[in-house]
């Protein structure tokens, strides 16, 4: 008899930039018996997921519905189903999701103007302005409302504020907002926003909500020529997730389950109580962090509650301190992505595992790892901070 090697994977608390952990819920949805992606059983679980996507979505669009793939699926569908060849496209770009878009555009065959910050700043929206204002006649402004690779939260309404003004379509990407902090596609009048299911929504990664609004879907359906991707074809995908079920792929059955699970934990939590306590631990994570004597990367003002990036301080080595994390804590973070590689942690608490007591397990254990490397952290002042915004005893 051929023996196979044993497969069980290690527990492992998931405080990295995703995947985040997942609900006990959406981890049993996804072994419930498969159904064919056209069965009638199926196709109502669909339709619900549709309806309550438009809850957690905060939209009445009817073009909302899940493309099958991670959140770059979403990000790509938007991209290349707005852009066509010779369009002129503005991108605000302050960290390394902002540029994959520019580059996707680029692919897409838009004339592409970049609006560079720092990473670890906003884009300013008066470099927007000017940005689209010298390019004319802008078709489409991109932006990233919560980077991932920087921790920075860009607020959304001055850059719509200038795309209305310009008569151009806004897409945003809420990879990493989305169930997290607030999104408001229509209220912002954003005309393409897309998601994952590995962050916020507290999903394995595998498939994207994304919305588009009706003159989203009007400049996508009046191409004079075909979207250059045929499995992200925002069309081909629309006549499968509507009533007309025109087969376009087989679905990811599983994955679906585990959205509607996802999203119907979402909507019984509350949206507003999910942010407020997405809000209260990321600020005990980085009130407890500063107390400590640790210094954090994004301006103050515009960090993200879900994901934290902190400066390694100097003469900390980055790979074994996230090595030892690992094996001795089982706890996950997230390193530096392109010019950050080496400068900083990326820190998520993102749906399931955002939770006080993550939080309090995390500032003890890297407190602890960070004086083995020789630097003075001040353990007692970064739990009491903590405790303090927790409202718990310290």
């Amino acid at each position: 008899m051929t023996t196979t090697p044993a497969f069980d994977p290690p527990q492992r608390i998931l405080m990295g930039p995703g995947p985040s952990g997942a609900h006990p819920r959406v981890v049993r949805a996804m072994t419930a018996p498969l159904l064919g992606h056209l069965d009638p059983e199926f196709l109502r679980i669909m339709d619900e997921c549709r309806d309550l996507l438009r809850t957690v979505m905060r939209t009445g669009n009817e073009i909302t519905f899940a493309t099958p793939g991670t959140g770059t699926s979403g990000m790509e569908a938007a991209v290349m189903n707005l852009v066509s060849p010779g369009d002129r496209v503005v991108c605000s770009i302050c960290g390394y999701f902002g540029e994959r878009i520019a580059q996707m555009a680029e692919r897409a065959g838009g004339e592409v103007t970049r609006v560079q910050a720092p990473w670890g700043s906003p884009v300013d929206p008066e470099a927007v302005r000017s940005a689209v204002q010298q390019a004319g006649g802008v078709k489409l402004v991109t932006m990233v409302h919560a980077e991932t690779s920087t921790g920075v939260q860009t607020p959304v309404e001055p850059v719509s504020d200038i795309a209305k003004e310009a008569g151009a379509l806004l897409l945003v990407d809420c990879v990493t907002s989305l169930g997290g902090v607030p999104v408001e596609p229509d209220a912002w009048g954003a005309d393409a926003v897309y998601s994952g299911t590995q962050k916020c929504l507290s999903a394995p990664p595998g498939v994207a909500p994304i919305t588009v609004s009706p003159r989203g879907w009007e400049a996508i359906t009046s191409r004079e020529v075909p979207s250059n991707t045929w499995y992200l074809d925002m069309d081909l995908l629309a006549a499968y997730w509507d009533e007309r079920r025109v087969y376009h792929h087989t679905a990811p059955i599983s994955m679906i389950y585990a959205l509607h699970q996802a999203l119907s934990l979402v909507v019984e939590e509350g949206l507003e109580n999910r942010w407020a306590r997405h809000e209260r631990n990321g600020r005990a994570l980085q009130e407890g962090l500063e107390a400590m004597g640790l210094g954090l990367h994004a301006d103050e003002g515009y960090r993200l509650p879900v994901l934290t990036t902190v400066r390694i301080p100097d003469g900390v080595n980055d790979a074994e301190v996230r090595g030892a994390l690992l094996k001795r804590y089982g706890v996950e973070v997230g390193g530096g992505l392109g010019e950050l590689k080496g400068q900083v942690w990326r820190v998520g608490l993102m749906g399931e595992s955002s939770s006080p007591g993550n939080v309090l397990l995390f500032l003890a254990a890297l407190g602890r790892l960070l004086r083995e490397h020789g630097f003075k952290a001040d353990l007692r002042a970064g739990r009491e901070a903590a405790a303090a915004r927790l409202g718990e005893p310290s």
